[in-house]
C-alpha cells in the first residue's frame, strides 16, 4: 500500500537514493554524500541511518543511536495516541438495571458509574421498572 507510511527505524543498508543528506547523531547538518559514504559513516561510528524527510531533495537522513531511535519512537506513539484521543467526542458509558436489584449489585454498579465519572466519561444510566 504505497499510503501505508513505514515505521520509524533504521533503513539499515537498503537506501534507493544516490545522493543523500545526512545528518549526524546531535543534530548537526553533514551536508550531501554519496550512499557509500554515508554507510561507511554508519559503521565507523556504530549508528543506524535512519529517513527523516523522503520528499525532501536529496532525501534527509540522520544517523542515531538505537537509544535514539527507541525514544523516538515512543514520543512519535504518544503523539499519535494524544491526537487520537483529541479526534473523537467523550467517551459514552451506559448502565442499565432493574428497580429490584439486590444492595450489593447496586453499590457494585454505582462504584462502577462513580470511576467511569472520575475518568469523565459520559454515563447514561437507565432503570426498568420491576415486573
Amino acid at each position: 500500500d504505497p499510503k501505508r507510511k513505514a515505521a520509524f527505524g533504521s533503513v539499515g543498508r537498503r537506501i534507493p537514493y544516490r545522493i543523500l543528506h545526512v545528518i549526524n547523531e546531535n543534530g548537526e547538518s553533514l551536508g550531501n554524500m554519496h550512499r557509500a559514504e554515508a554507510l561507511k559513516l554508519m559503521d565507523q561510528h556504530n549508528l543506524k541511518l535512519v529517513l527523516l524527510r523522503e520528499s525532501a531533495e536529496p532525501p534527509v537522513y540522520r544517523l542515531m543511536t538505537g537509544k535514539q531511535i527507541h525514544e523516538e519512537q515512543l514520543r512519535r506513539a504518544e503523539k499519535k495516541k494524544a491526537s487520537a484521543k483529541a479526534g473523537r467526542g467523550p467517551v459514552r458509558k451506559e448502565l442499565s438495571f432493574s428497580s429490584s436489584i439486590a444492595r450489593n449489585d447496586l453499590e457494585t454498579k454505582t462504584k462502577q458509574i462513580a470511576q467511569w465519572i472520575e475518568k469523565r466519561y459520559h454515563v447514561k444510566v437507565t432503570v426498568r421498572q420491576a415486573k
